[in-house]
């Protein structure tokens, strides 16, 4: 069975300084949500962080949510939890692939985040996919936000003389340059 094959899982991040996440969840299925956030936040803490949770209606509201914590709050990167169980009509689909794609644009804009939000065929692939005893995608969303966060701090902070961004002493006003003062 596929969802049991064995796969690699990089060493959990480890960071100097302290970093804070917000937990995203829509708890549309209470049980599940709950699984998923004790096992993102076991994993949270884990790696020394600390963290908040939020609740929005569903699974679409997830990506607004983190966009607005984005622009007005300073968390250092973003759990996103909830799951989607396919039903009888094509809702299902927008639901997954809009929620995804919302994500992965404010990935893309350099948000760190770790997107958790199960798309199944049933309630049983979602218990087992919550379950911080078995699957435990809510540790993994967790970790992959925490991964990400340490990229970013790795890189982040390689500011002077990058790439085409001058050393912070190479700014320079007009007339006050290291030469002759005439253009």
């Amino acid at each position: 069975m596929a969802g049991h094959e064995q796969h690699y899982i990089l060493p959990r991040a480890e960071f100097d300084k302290p970093v804070k996440l917000l937990i995203v969840v829509s708890p549309y299925y209470k049980d599940i949500a709950d699984n998923m956030v004790a096992g993102a936040v076991a994993e949270i803490e884990a790696a020394g962080g600390t963290y908040e949770t939020i609740e929005v209606p569903g699974a679409l509201e997830i990506p607004t949510a983190v966009g607005i914590a984005e622009r007005l709050s300073n968390f250092d990167g973003y759990v996103a939890l909830g799951c989607v169980i396919r039903g009888e009509t094509t809702h299902y689909d927008t639901v997954c692939n809009d929620s995804s794609r919302a994500l992965q644009l404010l990935g893309l804009q350099g948000l760190c985040i770790g997107n958790g939000i199960l798309t199944v065929e049933n309630r049983t692939q979602a218990e087992v996919r919550a379950d911080p005893a078995d699957q435990n995608k809510g540790g993994g969303a967790a970790a992959a936000a925490l991964h990400l966060i340490a990229l970013a701090r790795k890189w982040g902070g390689q500011r002077k003389g990058i790439g085409f961004k001058p050393a912070a002493d190479e700014y320079q006003i007009a007339g006050f340059g290291k030469g002759s003062d005439l253009a």
